[in-house]
Formats: C-alpha cells, sequence, structure tokens
C-alpha cells in the first residue's frame, strides 16, 4: 500500500472520486493573517477565546466580548482569501456533488458552504425567545463604541486593544445596539458559543445529503477535530465508505498518526501550500495568487 503522504496515490483516488466532504478548521484561515486563538499563545488581552464565547460571558460584560468579536470581524473584512480558499472553491465550482462543512466563523456565503459555528457577519439578538436575525451585516465599526477595535496599526506597532496592559474604555451596554424587533435583548455576533446549540436546520440538510449515496472521500483541513459535533463527521463518513485526507501542519505528528488508518491519507503541511497540489487533477493548476477564473459569464 502506498504511503499515506504520496502525493500521486492520492490523485489516483481524487480522479475516481464523486462524492466529497471537507471539514476546516481555522489553520484553513490562517495563513490569510487572521488568528487562531487556539493554542500555545492564542490569547486576546489575556483571555482565552473559550472564556469570551459564552453566553455568560455576553451577560458579564457585553462590551468586552464585543470588542473580541469586533476586532475578529474587521481582521476577516481585511484579509485575502489564500490559495487553499481558492482551491476550494474551484473544486465546488468543477464538482457540484462536494459540500464543505466549516467550523471557521469569517466565511461568506456560498451554496456549498455549511457553517457549522455561525457567521461574525451575522447578527442576532441576545433574547432567545425573540428570534430576530441579520444575515450580511458587514459594518465596520459594529458600532460606534467598538471603533478600537477597528484600527489597522503601521507595521511593527501593536493595536493598543491588544496590549493586555494598555487600559481600554469600558464599552457599556448602553451603547450596544438593542434588537429592532423586540426593543430588549442585546443584538450579538450571530456564532455559536460554548453550551448553544447548532443550527438544527442546517445540520438536518447535511444529513440528507450524507444519506444520499456513497462518500468517496473526506478532508480534514486546517483542524485537530477536537470539537464536537463537528469531529463526529469523519466517523460518519468512513461508515459511509470515504477514505480520510488529513492536511495540516500537525497531521504527521507521531500523537497524530494513530488517527490515520490503511487507505486514508495525511499530509503535514499549510494547506494554503498545498491544497492547491493536491486538488490539481480536478481544478487544474491555479495561477499566481491561488484564484482561478470562473468559467460562468458575469460571475464575480
Amino acid at each position: 500500500m502506498a504511503p499515506h503522504n504520496d502525493v500521486e496515490a492520492f490523485h489516483e483516488v481524487l480522479r475516481s472520486s464523486k462524492r466529497i466532504l471537507a471539514l476546516c478548521g481555522a489553520g484553513l484561515s490562517a495563513s490569510s493573517g487572521l488568528p487562531t486563538f487556539r493554542g500555545a499563545g492564542g490569547l486576546w488581552r489575556n483571555y482565552e477565546a473559550t472564556q469570551l464565547a459564552t453566553m455568560n460571558a455576553f451577560r458579564t460584560d457585553p462590551g468586552l466580548v464585543w470588542l473580541f468579536y469586533g476586532y475578529r470581524r474587521h481582521m476577516s473584512l481585511g484579509a485575502e482569501p489564500n490559495p487553499a480558499h481558492h482551491a476550494l472553491a474551484a473544486l465546488a465550482r468543477e464538482n457540484k456533488d462536494f459540500i464543505c462543512l466549516t467550523q471557521n466563523v469569517d466565511n461568506h456565503p456560498s451554496d456549498q458552504l455549511r457553517t457549522l459555528h455561525g457567521s461574525l457577519f451575522d447578527i442576532k439578538c441576545s433574547n432567545n425567545a425573540c428570534g430576530w436575525i441579520q444575515h450580511g451585516n458587514y459594518d465596520d465599526p459594529f458600532c460606534p463604541a467598538l471603533a478600537p477595535a477597528s484600527v489597522d496599526m503601521p507595521p511593527g506597532e501593536k493595536l493598543p486593544l491588544l496590549d493586555p496592559y494598555h487600559r481600554i474604555k469600558h464599552v457599556t451596554e448602553d451603547e450596544i445596539p438593542k434588537c429592532p424587533s423586540c426593543n430588549k435583548g442585546l443584538q450579538r455576533p450571530g456564532v455559536v458559543w460554548f453550551g448553544e446549540s447548532l443550527d438544527e436546520m442546517m445540520l438536518a440538510g447535511v444529513d440528507v445529503w450524507m444519506k444520499q449515496g456513497k462518500l468517496d472521500l473526506m478532508f480534514v483541513i486546517g483542524t485537530s477535530a477536537q470539537v464536537w459535533p463537528a469531529a463526529g463527521y469523519i466517523s460518519r463518513a468512513k461508515a459511509l465508505g470515504a477514505r480520510i485526507v488529513t492536511v495540516n501542519p500537525d497531521a504527521e505528528n507521531e500523537d497524530e498518526m494513530f488517527k490515520v488508518k490503511p487507505g486514508d491519507f495525511a499530509f503535514g503541511k499549510d494547506a494554503a501550500e498545498y491544497l492547491p497540489l493536491l486538488l490539481e487533477p480536478v481544478i487544474g493548476k491555479l495561477p499566481e495568487g491561488g484564484k482561478k477564473p470562473s468559467k460562468d459569464k458575469g460571475s464575480q
């Protein structure tokens, strides 16, 4: 059997694969300059992301939580898609029986993209009884009080907001917009926080797609696949016949290789560097910069 990182052997499998699933994590966007906030050094003003990504944190200090998400929104709006993003977009154009599940919240909408954890650019009411939601809000800053999160610093200089020893103006609850529907709850980021449920309709749609037939391949890109229920899709895909292809800098580390079963592939590389090469038999060679022109006339 070919080694787990044999590119030519993988290309042979890819050429005969029809139904393909991908699960993407924060590592996919790291090459675009977006911090992952997980692992060593993944702190924001000495807070771990898990401390701020809860409803309890929002109730305690909504201004602080919004500054964190305002910064992430600003960073995402200024980031450019990297070659791995372009490669996945090209795969989606070439293969209509491909869907991508992403744990990231920095994405823009796509028919073949399923945002498991919501989006930074959706806004919803913090009052669960209300149900108001606004899709595609790209205001930067989101509101005037969050302006410190939307500052671009010269190269080499640190944003005061990111310096835990630099005092920042406290954003009060009154400075955060209220829900226009119920006028009771505060507007909050439309992401899935720890302790919250994923969108049931979206999950049901993924289930329907998965049950439509045998799966040939599942890519696991830029994620350690430790967060559930996202991680559960790997075993489900295996049960449906899929071979697992992991693309992650840590994928070939000794403590990760036990996950690689016979017939699976693991490439310990940065997805931005390696995914265009892996997908080349289907998407062709991407031009410099990674973006391949769409075949659709007048598409953007």
